[in-house]
């Protein structure tokens, strides 16, 4: 399979998948190491294809899955599971997490979490050692949402705001 072939076939692969696809789960799939699939992700992105790395795998960009909000928080390290969990358990996805360095610029983090069974494998992943994006703006991020509907996106701000996370002009 040449090199244009494999990268055809990947992009494939992550249209027709309903979940992330990992690069090892590509590697073994195309017989090629997992460091040739990063490459080829780099190269499909750098044509305009739009894959998401997310902590389980890559994604393909998909349009018309709900209403995509964007929501400012503040909140300590601690409570990241609180916040998430307003999010999913409110019907909506939380896409990203997004922190504006003052070097970097705007940073973005993929995250795509669905459920609580998600929030918990991405938690499980946070320490002292690998502290959220948030840690480097003293707790201060966006997240993009995606979500079924208005109502949806009033729940988790209301659940936010109740929580105290929900980033306001008068905090």
């Amino acid at each position: 399979m040449t090199a244009d072939a494999r990268r055809a076939a990947i992009r494939e692969t992550l249209s027709a998948s309903t979940k992330p696809v990992s690069a090892a789960a590509l590697a073994r799939r195309f017989s090629v190491s997992r460091q040739i699939i990063v490459g080829d992700i780099a190269l499909l992105r750098a044509a305009g294809a739009e894959i998401d790395a997310t902590p389980r795998g890559y994604v393909m960009a998909r349009g018309g899955e709900g209403l995509r909000r964007t929501i400012a928080c503040l909140h300590t390290a601690e409570q990241t599971g609180r916040e998430l969990y307003a999010i999913v358990d409110n019907g909506c996805v939380a896409l990203d997490v997004i922190v504006e360095h003052p070097i970097y610029g705007q940073l973005t983090g993929p995250l795509r979490l669905h459920s609580r069974y998600e929030v918990d494998r991405f938690l499980s992943r946070l320490g002292d050692d690998v502290p959220p994006l948030s840690a480097l703006t003293g707790g201060i991020h966006l997240h993009t949402l995606l979500c079924p509907d208005e109502a949806a996106f009033r729940r988790v701000c209301a659940a936010l705001q109740e929580a105290g996370i929900l980033l306001t002009e008068n905090p």
